[in-house]
This record gives C-alpha cells, sequence and structure tokens, in this order.
C-alpha cells in the first residue's frame, strides 16, 4: 500500500452519504450524483459520484456503461491520494467485473482492494469478495471471507453493511442445504434492516425470506414472500433478475413448468437487451432449460443448458456448470439418446456435486441409476440408486421422493416386488402431506406429477402379478386425489375482492367490445394484469395438512397422515385391499364399492405403458381387460369432438357416418373385449386423465345404457354418500344466448317454486348466493374453457364471468348441476391424473351429479334436451337416467343427435 497519503482527505459534506442512499432510493441517489458531477467536484467526491452512477447501472442498467463508471470512480480515487476510496472503488469495479463475466479480471481487482482496504473499510471489501465468490459458487471461500468481516462490522457498529454479511451467509447456508443456519442468520438480518432506511436491502431481505421458504419445501410461503418482495421492489423502480430466477424455481417446482419457462426466457432476452448482467444471463439459461426438461421439450432444454454451461464454464464458475451438465444430462436421457459414457457423465456430475454440497447430489445419483439401467448395467444402476436412497430421510418432501423413487427403482430392478410396492407407498404418503400444504385447487393437482413415476412402477408390479383388484386399488391411489378434499376457500382479502370485482367488470367490458367489433386493447391488457393478480394471490394459499373436510362436502378423505394399512404388505391382496395412511378417513376399499355397486358396472379405465386396461368392476368381482393404445384413442377422440363441433355449427357434410364410425373405434379402442361382458343396464366410465374429453355416448355399447363418467372411483363412492338438501332449484340465465335462454321459461314452470335469475338479475353474487346449498342449479349460458388457464374457465353472467375461482367461494356447490352451455364440461388433465375445470371445482364441494357439455353445441337444439331431462328428473330418475331418456326422445336428426352426444353425466346421481 501507498504511504504518505492521507486515508480520509477532505470530502464535501455528504458525498459518501450517496451510497448507502443508493440502496435506500435508488432514483434518488442517482440523481443527486449526478447534480454533484455538474457542480464541479473534488477528486474525491467527483469518485464517490461515478461510483454511485456505476453501481445503479451494475444493477439497474448496461453493464459497459457500469464498468466504464467504476473505472473512473478507481482513478479519481487513486488522485485524491485516498486508499479507502480507492479501496472501495475497486471492489465494486471487481464485483461488476465478475457480473459481466470477465470473472479473472474482476477477482484480480478485489484481490488488489482487499490489499488496499484496512479496517472498516477492509472489512466491507472483504463482504464484496465474498459476495463475488458467492456469484461464482464458491461457497467455502465466501464464508472464510465472511469469518474475518463480520467481526469487524461488529465491532464499528455497522448495522448496514452486518446485515448484508449475516445475509449473504444465509443465503450460502441455503445452496448447500443448511435451511436452520440459514434462517436464523436471514432473521437476524431482517432485524438489523427494520432500524435503517434501507428500503432496497429490506425488499431483498422480504425475498430471501421466500428463498428459505422455497429450501424448506412451503411453496405458497415462498410466493407469498416472493410477491410481497416484487410489491417493494416496484416502489424503488429497481428490476428483479434475481427475484426472477427464484420466483421460476419455485413455480418448476410447483409443476407450473411451462410458466417458469416463459418468464426464464423473457427475462433474459430482456437482460440480453439492455446489456446487463452476464451472470444472470446464465443462470436464467439454466432454469429455463429444467423448466423445458419439465415441460417435455428435452429439445429446448439442451440447447438452453449446452448454453449455460458454456457461460458458466467461461464464468470459471464450478458450482454453477455442474447444474447445468445435471440439466443438460437429464434433458438427454428425456431424448432416449443414452450410451455408455451417459452414466459416467453422470456418476462424475453426482460425484461433483456431493462434493460441493449441492442438495442436487441426490437427484444426479437418481439420474445416474436411472441412465445404467436404460443401458441395461444393472450392477452400475444398484450402486448409484443405493446412493440416492439414502436422500429419502433428509429434506423438504419433495427431496425425500426422489430419494422413494430410487429405491423402488432399485427394487423393481432387483425383482422385490413388495420392496417396490412399500417404496412408492412411502413415496406417495409423502406426496400427500406436501400437496395438503398447498392451498390452491391449481397447485394441488399440478404437484401430482411428482408422484406420476411411483404409481407407475406399482402399477406394473401389480400388473404383472395378474392381480385385477390391486391393480385396481393402486390405479386409484393417484386418480384425482386433488378432488379428494374440498380446496382451501380463498381469504376475505379485500384486495382480492377488489381484483375479482374489477375482473368481472373489466371482463364484461371486453366481451361487449368484442361483440361489436371494436376490440379495445387497453382494456384487454387491463384484463390481463388482473387475472395475473388474482392467480398470483390464489397460488399464495395455505393448506393444512390432515385437513378434514366439514358438511360442505358431505362426505370425503382428508389426506393427512394418519394410520392405516400400506399398500406394500401382502394384507393388501385381499378384499380388503385400498389404501388409509394418506387417504384419510374414508379409505378406497374394493369390497365397498362393489357392494355400493350393485347391479351397476364400473369401468375403470387403465393406462400403462401407452397400452389401455379395462378394469371392470360388478357382481362381486374386478376382472381385467386389455383394449387398444392410448394414443390411438386420444387422436380418435379429437376427432369425434372435431365432428360434434362441425355439427353444431351446421357445417354440411355426412359428420353423423363419420361419428358412428369414430364412436365404433372408440370403443374397440377403449373397452376392447370387455365390452362382451356389459351385462348390465347402468355403466360408470372412469377414465385417465387425458380421456375424459371422450363422448361416451357416442360408443354403441354405452349409448342406451344410463351412463356416468367419474374421475375416479373413490370418487363415486363419496358421491354416493352426500346426503342430498331438502329443496332449492335456482335457474340461471345468462346473456346473448341465440335462444335467450328458452328453456328456463319452460324450466320454471316445471318447478313451480324455483328462484329464476335472469334479465339483468344473474349476476355472480346473486347467483352464487342462490346456489349455495341448493338441492339443484340449472345455468343457461355461455361458457368458456380456457385450456391455457383452467382456473379461469367460466359461465357469461350479466356483470361477467363466473369462474372457478368464484366456484370455489361456496360453502357447498349444488347437490346437482346441470350446464347446458358449451364447453362447461371439458375438463383440463394436468399432474399425474388429475383435472381442472368448471366440474372439477364443485366435485369436492358437496355436487354429487354434473350434466354438462363437453364441446360446444348449437342453443336451439339444446333446448329439447334440457327440457327433456328436467321432466325425467321430476319424475323421480337420477341425472344418468333423465339424461339416457331426454337423448332417445330427440328427433332423429344428426343436429340433435349430436347434441346429445355432446353431454355428459359426471359423479354418481
Amino acid at each position: 500500500m501507498a504511504t504518505g497519503r492521507s486515508r480520509n482527505p477532505r470530502s464535501s459534506g455528504d458525498s459518501l452519504d450517496l451510497l448507502p442512499l443508493l440502496f435506500a432510493s435508488p432514483k434518488r441517489a442517482l440523481e443527486r450524483a449526478r447534480d454533484l458531477l455538474s457542480a464541479g467536484p473534488s477528486a474525491h467526491d467527483a469518485s464517490v459520484a461515478h461510483q454511485v452512477i456505476g453501481l445503479w447501472h451494475r444493477d439497474f442498467g448496461d453493464m459497459a456503461v457500469a464498468i466504464g463508471h467504476l473505472r473512473r470512480a478507481r482513478a479519481l480515487a487513486a488522485r485524491a491520494g485516498s486508499p479507502d476510496r480507492e479501496a472501495d472503488a475497486l471492489g465494486a469495479l471487481g464485483v461488476a467485473l465478475v457480473h459481466a463475466g470477465r470473472t479473472r479480471q474482476g477477482l484480480s481487482a478485489l484481490e488488489r482492494a482487499v490489499a488496499l482496504g484496512e479496517g472498516l473499510t477492509g472489512a466491507r471489501i472483504l463482504f464484496r469478495r465474498a459476495y463475488a465468490r458467492w456469484v461464482l459458487g464458491d461457497h467455502h471461500e465466501v464464508l472464510a471471507d465472511l469469518r474475518r468481516a463480520l467481526p469487524v462490522l461488529r465491532r464499528e457498529g455497522d448495522t448496514i453493511w452486518t446485515a448484508r454479511a449475516l445475509t449473504l451467509r444465509g443465503t450460502v447456508h441455503l445452496a448447500v442445504g443448511a435451511v436452520e443456519r440459514a434462517e436464523a442468520d436471514l432473521l437476524a438480518a431482517e432485524l438489523l434492516w427494520s432500524g435503517t432506511g434501507q428500503e432496497h436491502d429490506k425488499a431483498d431481505a422480504v425475498e430471501n425470506r421466500g428463498l428459505a421458504a422455497f429450501r424448506s419445501g412451503d411453496l405458497p410461503a415462498a410466493l407469498d414472500h416472493f410477491g410481497e418482495a416484487a410489491r417493494r421492489y416496484e416502489r424503488l423502480g429497481t428490476p428483479m433478475i434475481m427475484l426472477t430466477i427464484r420466483r421460476c424455481a419455485v413455480l418448476l417446482s410447483a409443476g407450473l413448468a411451462g410458466e417458469a419457462l416463459e418468464e426464464a426466457d423473457a427475462a433474459a432476452e430482456s437482460l440480453r437487451r439492455r446489456g446487463g448482467h452476464a451472470t444472470r444471463r446464465a443462470e436464467l439459461l439454466l432454469v429455463a432449460a429444467s423448466a423445458a426438461v419439465a415441460a417435455g421439450d428435452p429439445e429446448a432444454a439442451i440447447v438452453r443448458a449446452t448454453a449455460a454451461a458454456r457461460q458458466f464454464s467461461r464464468q470459471r464458475r464450478g458450482w454453477w456448470h455442474a447444474h447445468a451438465r445435471l440439466t443438460l444430462l437429464h434433458a438427454r436421457l428425456a431424448t432416449g439418446r443414452v450410451h455408455g459414457r451417459s452414466v459416467r457423465d453422470a456418476a462424475e456430475t453426482a460425484a461433483r456435486l456431493a462434493e460441493l454440497r449441492s442438495p442436487d447430489a441426490v437427484r444426479a445419483a437418481l439420474l445416474a441409476g436411472r441412465t445404467a439401467l436404460a443401458l441395461g448395467r444393472r450392477r452400475e444402476a444398484e450402486r448409484h440408486l443405493a446412493a440416492a436412497a439414502r436422500g429419502r430421510s433428509r429434506g423438504p418432501a419433495l427431496a425425500r421422493v426422489d430419494g422413494w423413487v430410487a429405491q423402488a427403482l432399485r427394487a423393481a430392478a432387483a425383482g422385490r416386488t413388495r420392496a417396490v410396492l412399500e417404496a412408492c407407498r412411502r413415496g406417495l404418503d409423502l406426496l400427500d402431506e406436501h400437496r395438503m400444504t398447498l392451498g390452491a385447487s391449481e397447485l394441488r393437482t399440478r404437484a401430482t406429477a411428482q408422484g406420476a413415476e411411483l404409481a407407475l412402477l406399482a402399477q406394473r408390479v401389480v400388473l404383472g402379478r395378474g392381480d385385477a383388484r390391486r391393480l385396481l386399488v393402486w390405479s386409484e391411489r393417484w386418480r384425482a386425489t386433488a378432488l379428494a378434499v374440498p380446496p382451501a376457500r380463498p381469504p376475505e382479502d379485500p384486495l382480492l375482492l377488489r381484483d375479482v370485482t374489477a375482473f368481472r367488470a373489466v371482463s364484461g367490458r371486453v366481451e361487449e367490445a368484442r361483440a361489436q367489433g371494436t376490440p379495445i386493447p387497453s382494456l384487454e391488457r387491463e384484463q390481463l394484469r388482473l387475472e395475473r393478480e388474482i392467480r398470483a394471490r390464489t397460488l399464495r394459499m395455505r393448506g393444512e395438512a390432515g385437513t378434514r373436510p366439514g358438511p360442505a362436502s358431505g362426505a370425503g378423505p382428508g389426506l393427512g397422515s394418519g394410520s392405516g394399512p400400506g399398500l406394500g404388505s401382502d394384507r393388501d391382496s385381499g378384499s380388503g385391499a385400498g389404501f388409509g395412511s394418506a387417504a384419510g378417513e374414508w379409505p378406497f376399499r374394493v369390497p365397498e364399492l362393489l357392494e355400493r355397486l350393485g347391479e351397476t358396472l364400473l369401468a375403470e379405465i387403465v393406462t400403462i405403458d401407452g397400452e389401455v386396461h379395462v378394469l371392470l368392476c360388478g357382481h362381486g368381482r374386478v376382472r381385467r381387460f386389455r383394449a387398444g393404445s392410448l394414443a390411438e384413442a386420444a387422436v380418435e377422440a379429437a376427432h369425434a369432438r372435431a365432428d360434434l363441433r362441425r355439427l353444431a355449427y351446421r357445417e354440411p357434410g355426412d359428420r353423423l357416418a363419420l361419428l358412428e364410425a369414430g364412436g365404433r373405434r372408440l370403443e374397440e379402442l377403449l373397452l376392447g373385449p370387455a365390452v362382451r361382458h356389459l351385462d348390465g343396464e347402468r355403466v360408470v366410465v372412469v377414465p385417465p386423465g387425458r380421456l375424459h374429453g371422450v363422448p361416451w355416448a357416442l360408443l354403441p355399447s354405452l349409448r342406451e345404457r344410463v351412463l356416468s363418467v367419474s374421475p375416479s372411483a373413490n370418487a363415486w363412492l363419496r358421491a354416493r354418500r352426500i346426503e342430498p338438501p331438502p329443496e332449492g332449484v335456482v335457474l340461471v340465465r345468462g346473456p346473448g344466448l341465440v335462444t335467450g335462454g328458452a328453456e328456463v321459461p319452460g324450466l320454471a314452470a316445471l318447478y313451480g317454486s324455483a328462484r329464476v335469475l335472469e334479465n339483468g338479475g344473474a349476476a355472480v353474487p346473486k347467483v352464487l348466493a342462490a346456489m349455495d346449498g341448493s338441492r339443484l342449479a340449472h345455468v343457461a349460458a355461455h361458457g368458456t374453457f380456457r385450456a391455457d388457464s383452467p382456473m379461469f374457465s367460466c359461465l357469461l353472467m350479466d356483470d361477467g364471468p363466473l369462474t372457478v375461482h368464484d366456484f370455489e367461494r361456496l360453502r357447498r356447490a349444488p347437490y346437482r348441476m346441470v350446464l347446458s352451455s358449451c364447453d362447461s364440461g371439458r375438463l383440463e388433465p394436468v399432474g399425474a391424473e388429475e383435472l381442472l375445470g368448471l366440474a372439477a371445482a364443485l366435485l369436492p364441494l358437496g355436487t354429487a351429479g354434473i350434466v354438462a357439455g363437453i364441446v360446444p353445441v348449437d342453443d336451439e337444439a339444446v333446448v329439447p334436451l334440457m327440457l327433456g331431462l328436467h321432466r325425467r328428473l321430476r319424475e323421480g330418475s337420477d341425472l344418468a337416467e333423465a339424461l339416457r331418456d331426454a337423448r332417445r326422445a330427440l328427433p332423429g336428426d344428426p343436429l340433435h343427435q349430436a347434441t346429445g352426444w355432446s353431454f355428459s353425466a359426471i359423479g354418481a346421481v
């Protein structure tokens, strides 16, 4: 260090106050720094001003501009003869160079800054070097620098920098899985921030609370904290790149892979355009690659992961490079392109991640085991899977599930079927507990994707044993489980209620404008903004593990961690086969199902490795039949729905013959030889998620039967247990129907005392109040199904859309519901075997039966179908029987026949 220079030369008043001001009020600090430069300051003060401008551009602007200002700040500090000022400017420059991807230069600058700085300044420089090393992933060196810096910062009473050092140490603990240590550090830092005016740092503290919640597996809390941090950053006018990276990781963990991919790609492009951090761009590429794998696009993942790995290598970021390699290997395995080197690469990556103390070492070992199995190398697979299986006893639930997957794969490779079933049971129980911490229906359904492999492994085992009953039990274990309990009711949050009301009003104006052919872009943008706000708030809702449904649902299981027979034991193979440990107080039991069915037959359609199997339940037994291909059936069902739509729109051509031919092909693919054993009048079909859009009444063998559809056999049993309320009929007529909802006056006359909401009186609050706890509700209104966001699927009321979010505010949904509008019965398959849509919202809330359309229908042709349906209901028929008889009574022309086939009875009555 040079001698003969003052460490603290005179400066003009409060120039040094600009540096803390930068993270309290960034815009004001930038303005004051520019004002200071325009006033002809001393070299010392000009150095401070350039540093403030450089730091602003480093975090909020262009990195090249930032580096230019920081170089100028360092040169002016040297001219002023202030080693402390020069060390501080040099340290800031070093961090900027690291973020720009010029790692060697950045670390060199930081080394020189550490040599220059003494005392308090030296401790701050050590923090800066620790931060740079954190960016690089050198966690051991980070902790070493902080051990030197923290005692000095505390001794000098430097609250701001002490809090920053504790925050940094907390994030390092999180990176290596030491969540409790991290939470202690982050809490201590937050207490220090509370006594300062550092608003940006306070927002960062909230963000870090979200990160800690995420690492501990609490997704709603993570999203809640991230939402609050985002609001604070927005008030300060500062970018949120790190928050975006972390939020994308949470979305990915929550099963929202497509959303995470879109957000990460957009943020990376934004950074590229403005010349922002090269380090953060690489991290966004890695997040996007992981999301692309989860979204089923491994080729896109390979492109992004390869680019991220290349950038991490250039930036000398070993921690990040190892994680990019892991994602790249996952993507390659998903394409099926594996070879001998793949196992070695995965094993080396697992060893490297273990060396770095990364929690992802378990995932890497699991990947190595999968790859070895794919290549038939069982001995190698056993070694890697055994290492991964050790992860089942530590960490948050989702991480432990990976350990149980590894254990199940080990057992399957060794032919130990009982051990496979036990591992699958334990893993799925863990996921049940995790899902019940989630309040939002969307998150609960999407979270089931984590258990799809465990469910499939168990199904393969019992299929090989030829035990139809156990196959039924395991098929039920992970089917429509999100519908087993009511969703958490949306909180009485005034901001949420405000946004929902505003969304309804804006959506109504948007629809009016579109109908008049004069769309208003500003209104459409506001509609999308409100939709995002509502969804963000509902995703943050918390659930309660072990919650039991109240009277609103009639009866249904909670999904807590109570006791009950496990699926892995031999005692489950007999007539009492079922599950209880994770399914709550109403475990699924095959004997109960068979007893409740009576003379009814239930056909549960199970798909295993792309093949369709039919489990025909009834007359005291369960029989299995092999049918066709799932892929072929899905294509044929799509063709059938398209032909139904063409008939509804009265397109010319002989569509009826095409439909009938398609129905025969669907029957062969979906029922196969089971058709010859359909000897009863009543049939319940339980399809997998991908096949809920099949027009089942189109199948010749089902056309004349009393037919209903259920998401699961367990859901059918729960619906059968629901006690109907004594009375209450509600008829709703929405706006804009071609016929004006012509069936409603006829239904009003039929029911006499029914409550009718129409002609401006069918506003959402009134409709919900009337429906709540009613015995029967009929809604004639335009329906819209949103495949992109199923929770915003809606029925159009006089004041705007009635969405799934609105239905979830009901204390008890109507016992029976008839939706005569287009698409009202469509359900979106998500997660493993879960469903989202209007019908899926009603079933767990106490609705025992629904009649709804799966495709657009002709308004005029619907009228006679609905009138016939309700006449039969008044005579004492249930929904399925009434729908069958109403179809029979329709005219024989193609339009009316297609209209009848477009509706399904969903549920039990």
